[in-house]
């Protein structure tokens, strides 16, 4: 289709999802001389919480950390279902005026940096008419998250194409499911398994959780009783300060200590699980991963529904391979059979970074999988970028506001020094270069080659690690490995 006229905006925010919404918010305050616009290629804001939709849905952070550090999170729950999350972000983007920046059912399929110009061309299809339009920009800020929205990962099933029941992907649940009297297998072992099988087992005839191999997993409560006391004793703002500060730190140390001792940490998580099932329960076949804690992310069930269904019978565990589809349900190595009338495949995500745009810089296209990334929100060799990647052992939004405050003084300082470009220079081309993902998950191992790499020394190496990060991307240098240019 052609290609209508050019306009120009000083920031271009893609993507309004948890991420984008922030990024804008911070900027309207921080930046208030700075236009900005925000192209969301579906219909609607809210990102992965307006996407999922299937029963059960929810943050598996708390709200304390996963809310923005500039709006407190004023709901009950701190363990939150996402109809909740989509209003607090919903109501965020209303207050900041945010949402009158968004433009809906605007893809961004190409990025193209002319230092001539300097200035990125974007170029944006409009789902609805499929026509495409351009927008030049000074900055381009992606957070586009890092899976494909319009696809899951499916594993080739042998036979799954005979199954004579409902094949269901978590991604795209339908409206009309209803479990009322079924007998449903799962097929996964990741958060979204742990999610969606109690939630089902609750009208379902039958539950049955099918996993490769174990996850860990650990119970907590979905209602943070001490937050509560907090609340109505000081005033809000400043309750959801201490609340964070304190749920940071305490996620802080559970990641540091299941790296640095981590039989510590497994020897807890199963203990805990043990105690919350029925006795001689088989912990070591179902839960007992043959990974270490946070090699792939820990689970978390909140007031133990997960537990508490296995324990009353609603829902059993298997253990065990597929060996095939069939026309009734799922064949496994061992020779047991599964019957089914529906197969929920929760078995993960597409991984997609950068929102899948093709990037080039003067007409050089950019391969995100060879290069490295700067403080993990830039990317070497690629001018006035920035992208949000939130962390893996903790809240996504606590990576998402820290990157948005460091993009806000980059900008700031650009402006009072009369600096255009600003570009993340890699000098030490032999420095050793590791995956930035430092997870063993399926669908970050599928996905290796198109994920920046990291570098071992900073400012390249990516940090897990909130306090490190907050005094670095709040407090470091902004000159730090990077190139300016002024203004021609």
């Amino acid at each position: 289709m052609g290609k209508a006229g050019t306009s120009f905006v000083d920031v271009l925010i893609v993507g309004a999802g948890l991420s984008g919404i922030g990024a804008a918010c911070h900027l309207s305050q921080d930046c208030p001389e700075r236009t900005f616009t925000i192209l969301e290629s579906r219909e609607s804001l809210g990102g992965t919480w307006d996407l999922f939709r299937y029963p059960g849905i929810r943050s598996d952070s708390d709200m304390f950390t996963l809310g923005y550090e500039f709006k407190p999170w004023t709901e009950e729950k701190s363990i939150a279902d996402g109809p909740s999350i989509l209003k607090y972000l919903t109501d965020t983007a209303t207050e900041y005026g945010i949402d009158r920046a968004i433009q809906f059912n605007s893809k961004v399929v190409a990025a193209s940096w002319s230092s001539s110009a300097q200035r990125w061309r974007v170029t944006v299809e409009h789902v609805e008419s499929g026509e495409q339009s351009l927008i030049d920009c000074s900055f381009l800020y992606l957070n586009t998250g890092y899976y494909r929205y319009d696809r899951g990962y499916t594993p080739d099933f042998v036979g799954r194409e005979t199954f004579a029941g409902e094949w269901v992907h978590p991604q795209f649940w339908p409206d009309t499911f209803d479990a009322t009297d079924k007998s449903i297998v799962v097929i996964g072992s990741g958060a979204t398994a742990v999610t969606v099988v109690p939630r089902l087992a609750e009208t379902a005839a039958h539950v049955t959780l099918l996993q490769r191999s174990p996850t860990y997993i650990f119970t907590s409560p979905d209602r943070d009783q001490s937050a509560d006391r907090l609340r109505r004793l000081l005033p809000e703002a400043w309750a959801y300060k201490i609340v964070r500060a304190r749920n940071i730190a305490r996620s802080t140390v559970f990641y540091q200590l299941s790296r640095r001792r981590p039989g510590i940490v497994k020897n807890l998580l199963l203990k805990n699980l043990a105690a919350q099932l029925p006795e001689g329960y088989d912990v070591g076949t179902h839960f007992t991963p043959r990974y270490n804690p946070w090699d792939q992310r820990v689970c978390l069930d909140p007031n133990g529904r997960l537990l508490k269904a296995i324990s009353n019978g609603s829902v059993t565990m298997v253990t065990d391979h597929i060996s095939s589809i069939t026309e009734t349900g799922v064949a496994l190595q061992s020779g047991r059979t599964l019957d089914a009338d529906v197969i929920v495949c929760a078995t993960g995500l597409e991984l997609q970074m950068l929102g899948g745009i093709t990037l080039a810089v003067d007409g050089r296209r950019i391969d995100p999988g060879s290069t490295v990334t700067y403080r993990g929100m830039m990317i070497s060799g690629v001018p006035n970028l920035a992208f949000t990647t939130g962390y893996t052992n903790a809240s996504w939004t606590l990576k998402a506001d820290l990157v948005a405050r460091y993009v806000c003084r980059l900008l700031n300082q650009m402006r009072r020094e009369a600096m255009a470009v600003v570009t993340p220079a890699l000098c030490d081309e032999a420095m050793e270069k590791k995956s930035s993902f430092a997870l063993d998950s399926g669908y970050v191992q599928r996905s290796q080659n198109q994920i920046p790499l990291q570098g071992v020394k900073k400012p390249w190496k990516l940090h897990q690690n909130y306090p490190l990060d907050f005094i670095d991307l709040r407090f470091g240098k902004l000159d730090n490995s990077v190139e300016f240019l002024s203004k021609r």
